[in-house]
């Protein structure tokens, strides 16, 4: 069984077989051509659709943050991830780190304890509240919400950063709150 590119008289078709075992290849000559076409017209022989595509593309690794500042994860996942100079902090809870148990039943108090954990976390990657550029908030109830902002407010100076909040049908543990971030490193 082969295939080929509908519109394009001159495209060869290519077996299955050889699709399947270069298939990511294969993407990325469809999506370069595509956007070649697109961009410059019909491809010319001396065009190099490679040459912008490999400026973009990264070689760097991610690398995990751990610090025995902040609660260790509660899965299989990190307390954060650094990769291409940014830093990815998992949802964070409002627990003691040396206890493992919530600070209190309180939605200020455990708001207080999750942006003092992820603190922790952005120091330990390099980055601090001023280079957040993004969060996600999980609330319990949305009904916190002003109560939330108020602490909030306190940790993040201006510009503040993007922001999502959602009430959700349930928090691990039974947390009140729960917050992600992304930060510029």
């Amino acid at each position: 069984m082969a295939w080929s590119v509908t519109g394009s008289g001159n495209a060869p078709a290519v077996g299955l077989r050889a699709l399947r075992a270069s298939a990511p290849i294969v993407a990325g000559l469809c999506c370069v051509s595509v956007v070649g076409l697109a961009a410059r017209g019909p491809r010319r022989a001396s065009s190099k659709p490679f040459a912008s595509i490999s400026a973009s593309l990264s070689t760097e690794k991610k690398e995990a943050v751990e610090t025995k500042h902040a609660p260790a994860a509660l899965g299989p996942y990190s307390q954060a991830i650094k990769a291409n100079n940014l830093v990815f902090v998992s949802g964070v809870l409002g627990l003691i780190p040396e206890t493992g148990k919530f600070v209190s039943d309180n939605v200020e108090e455990q708001t207080e304890q999750v942006l003092k954990n992820m603190g922790e976390i952005l120091k330990a990657s390099g980055a601090s509240y001023s280079s957040v550029v993004k969060t996600t908030i999980m609330l319990a109830d949305l009904g916190d919400f002003k109560k939330v902002n108020e602490v909030y407010a306190k940790y993040f100076p201006h510009p503040a950063p993007a922001r999502s909040t959602y009430q959700v049908a349930a928090l691990p543990l039974n947390a009140k709150i729960e917050i992600e971030c992304i930060a510029a490193l």
